[in-house]
């Protein structure tokens, strides 16, 4: 029985580039790397292929093809077929039709020498082959088994204007500064019947900017992330690529199981091989050699947010921590994660002379520089502070001295943003005070270090904007410092958080909020006393033994 059309197969002329536009981002795949693909999804000759579909949306010369026609070819040997019954069981496109004629050639002569009519083979390989493309064409909707490929390498800057709108009218994924790769995810995921899969070398770099929010977001609301397989200096292409490649596998079922994997240089046909293996049939949770390791992880990572990054051992343990234990920010134990104050002016709002203004109108605040030590030394700063604790601004005319204090700067305070949006209000910081902080004891986090540097504030000043904060009501903030001291938190913190030049990251509260934490209550007294302590000492080595047996853990991973 062959299964009915999915694709209308006539291009849309006024979107089909010249064959010789030299804007197509071809790349082509070494023939071991496709063999590991089609391994992955399931795409092996034991099925009756005949009855499933598989589709190619970039097939250039013919690099997925060829192997893709041998494993049907021999499918439809073993299950006693016809070829004309696999007619529909091939979709393949490419932009160009040098390529598609290429590709025609590939696969008729692959058929022939396998002793399949002639006749039969043009017409099969007529119904898989066509010029188009692939994000543009109208598709059926879950009508396929599977769509694997290397879908094209173009940054946003090399498509036609008019033919990115077009993409991006098409592909509600495809923001910012997306390429086109996240296009070919999208229409290939609508693309799945349930249970079909997904299986690219693409750039991995979706998961991690911004522009692969959306697409995250899809993935992980909707489908199974299975396998990620980073291949970053592996020789998987024929020509030099810096593209960050990875092997996904995605299916349209619920989230299962999946596996984490890297490679080095020498990960090759052969590791390929013993890899899919482990993948298929090992009941190991972690496989390591010289040249590529892997782990499998329980569940996948909600949301929309960046995915972290991490060696495949360590990313197990942050998935299993995350499946069993609560974030830092906790309604259950009033535990908050902020950033302290934007002026929008620091010059003017933020002064050492005490007599600048009313004392009521001055906030002793804390800087980066006040943390160095790993211990709060106040160096004099305050907060001109316009706010009442009512979350208004004060009106001036009861305050004097800070009336006649802005107003010297008022020239300097109105050309803001912040204040020609709202004249009548030109004196106000880009941020309102919180006055709930106002003496409180918190943790308080420089925004960029090498290394996590949590430090308590027990004097309750109020944080600059280049530091973050914690309040809690239940935790003590000491033994809360030394969990947070510990490379455990920095693990959190190094896997989902931007590394800028130098090695240096950034702690802001959407990282630190990253972070997992055990209850208070279950932290054992004695593992309590030694947190705390070594929080005071600043003993990252001692915090750490406490944190893993406070987190159940008997090592980290490197």
């Amino acid at each position: 029985m062959t299964t009915p059309a999915l694709f209308d197969l006539d291009p849309s002329p006024s979107l089909t580039p010249p064959c010789d536009t030299a804007w197509h981002g071809e790349v082509f795949t070494r023939q071991w790397v496709v063999e590991t693909i089609l391994d992955l999804v399931g795409y092996t000759p034991e099925r009756d292929l005949a009855s499933l579909v598989i589709v190619e949306p970039a097939c250039g010369a013919g690099a997925f093809l060829g192997p893709i026609v041998a494993r049907l070819s021999a499918s439809c040997r073993t299950h006693g077929r016809p070829l004309a019954d696999a007619a529909q069981a091939i979709r393949a496109f490419d932009l160009r039709e040098k390529n598609i004629h290429a590709s025609r050639v590939l696969v008729t002569n692959r058929l022939l020498e396998e002793g399949w009519d002639a006749a039969g083979v043009e017409a099969v390989v007529d119904s898989w082959l066509a010029v188009g493309d692939y994000l543009l064409r109208p598709h059926l909707e879950r009508a396929a088994d599977f769509v694997v490929g290397n879908p094209p390498y173009l940054r946003i800057e090399d498509v036609p204007d008019s033919r990115m709108a077009a993409y991006r009218s098409s592909c509600h994924t495809m923001t910012g500064r997306a390429d086109i790769y996240v296009g070919f995810y999208e229409v290939a995921l609508r693309a799945l019947r349930r249970g079909g899969k997904l299986g690219f070398i693409c750039a991995d770099r979706w998961m991690h900017n911004q522009y692969g929010k959306l697409l995250r977001q899809l993935v992980a609301r909707h489908y199974s992330m299975d396998l990620v397989l980073r291949m970053h200096d592996v020789d998987a292409f024929h020509g030099q690529v810096s593209a960050y490649p990875a092997i996904t596998v995605i299916s349209n079922s619920a989230q299962r199981a999946a596996v984490v994997g890297d490679t080095g240089r020498g990960f090759g046909e052969r590791q390929a091989e013993e890899f899919r293996a482990w993948v298929a049939d090992s009941d190991t949770t972690t496989v390591e050699t010289s040249v590529y390791r892997a782990s499998r992880l329980t569940h996948w990572h909600a949301g929309g947010d960046s995915w972290p990054t991490a060696s495949p051992a360590r990313l197990a343990v942050l998935n299993d921590l995350e499946g069993r234990l609560r974030p830092l920010e906790d309604p259950a134990t009033r535990t908050r994660v902020g950033i302290g104050v934007a002026t929008g002016a620091d010059r003017i709002f933020v002064t050492n002379d005490p007599e600048t203004v009313e004392q009521d109108r001055l906030l002793p605040l804390a800087m980066v520089r006040d943390t160095a030590s790993g211990k709060m030394t106040w160096g004099g700063s305050y907060l001109v502070n316009p706010w009442s604790p009512d979350g208004d601004l004060v009106d001036l005319a009861d305050h004097p001295r800070l009336a006649a204090y802005l107003r010297r700067h008022q020239e300097v305070l109105r050309r803001r943003y912040i204040a020609t949006r709202q004249p009548e209000r030109w004196y106000k910081t880009i941020d309102k005070v919180d006055h709930r902080l106002c003496g409180r004891p918190k943790l308080l986090f420089p925004d960029m270090k090498q290394t996590i540097h949590p430090v308590l504030d027990s004097t309750g000043l109020y944080p600059h904007h280049n530091l973050y904060y914690i309040v809690s009501d239940d935790w003590d903030l000491r033994v809360l410092g030394g969990i947070l001291l510990s490379r455990v938190a920095q693990a959190f913190v190094e896997a989902y958080a931007v590394r800028m030049r130098g090695g240096t990251l950034r702690f802001q509260a959407q990282y630190l909020r990253r972070i997992r934490v055990p209850s208070p209550s279950d932290i054992a007294s004695d593992d309590r006393a030694v947190l705390a302590d070594a929080f005071d000492r600043r003993d990252v080595a001692t915090a750490t033994q406490a944190t893993l047996r406070a987190y159940g853990l008997s090592e980290l991973p490197d």
